[in-house]
């Protein structure tokens, strides 16, 4: 059995800088995973097969079955694969780990069935599935250009904590979609934000709520309805600015500090918010606290 770590992420920056000729949308961002992760098991079968305790969760409808059929096509294999995902990123929270559980499926996969895949090829397929799937093929911290599917690995961000909420409110179905379709070219920057995080990164700098940024922060509001209120409290219990993470709904607040990440995660949960305390994540840094 093969088991691979499918990592969630946010982006601790996140701009909109133009509407492309194709319909997509040009950006810049510095995406972080963290230790908030789903587990994919690999067993070879006579056919692919999915499986997930989750009851909301359906194979037909997650970029898992795409990712598993792609890669398939791809080497013309005959091959197939029991594959068992044990869920623990929330489905739809901006978070990214349908994309995230795909890219761990290209993984996963490739060492299951022994096949020789370039690393460019793989980033390729990743693409084709979502525009973040290439950034959890290797994760840790990246920036993420063109419409999300061009990566560049940067330097490790330190260590950090983060305090995740996910609010109770109603979730569009193409909320992505919902999202960029609210934004207005008020809304768009020139990537300064995303560029003065990459220079602190680029000097070892710790990374504060100062240099957060997300274009989505300007409309949730208006897609996610009830989310004002709970980024309020939020902010009241932490005592610093909250984001969206990605395409929201979930909210974080960032910390250089654990205990402080942890008093605020406490202030939350007793007035009954649906928490999680995470620290960043490098597996390429070979991370082990």
């Amino acid at each position: 059995m093969i088991t691979i770590e499918a990592f969630a992420k946010v982006n601790l920056t996140l701009e909109v800088l133009k509407r492309r000729p194709d319909g997509f949308h040009e950006i810049r961002s510095v995406m972080q995973s963290i230790r908030l992760c789903d587990k994919l098991f690999f067993e070879p079968d006579k056919d692919l097969n999915y499986q997930c305790a989750l009851l909301d969760w359906n194979a037909e409808e997650s970029l898992i079955s795409r990712a598993a059929e792609l890669l398939a096509r791809h080497i013309g294999t005959q091959y197939g694969a029991k594959i068992v995902l044990d869920k623990h990123i929330p489905l739809s929270s901006g978070l990214g780990g349908d994309s995230s559980d795909a890219a761990a499926v290209l993984r996963g996969l490739k060492h299951l069935w022994d096949v020789d895949i370039p690393s460019s090829e793989l980033a390729s397929m990743a693409a084709e599935l979502g525009s973040d799937a290439p950034f959890f093929l290797s994760g840790g911290t990246a920036l993420a250009r063109g419409r999300g599917e061009v990566i560049s690995v940067l330097p490790v961000m330190p260590y950090a904590w983060l305090v995740l909420l996910f609010p109770d409110v109603a979730v569009p179905v193409s909320k992505t979609a919902s999202m960029y379709a609210m934004l207005r070219p008020e809304h768009f920057t020139n990537g300064t934000r995303t560029d003065a995080l990459m220079t602190r990164l680029t000097h070892g700098a710790a990374v504060t709520s100062e240099d957060l940024f997300n274009v989505f922060d300007e409309v949730a509001c208006d897609v996610f309805l009830g989310l004002e209120s709970y980024r309020a409290e939020f902010e009241r219990a932490a005592g610093v600015s909250v984001h969206l993470a990605g395409a929201g709904p979930t909210l974080f607040a960032l910390f250089n500090e654990e205990d402080q990440a942890y008093r605020t995660q406490q202030r939350l949960q007793d007035a009954g918010m649906n928490t999680y305390l995470a620290a960043t994540y490098n597996l390429m840094a070979q991370d082990k606290r």
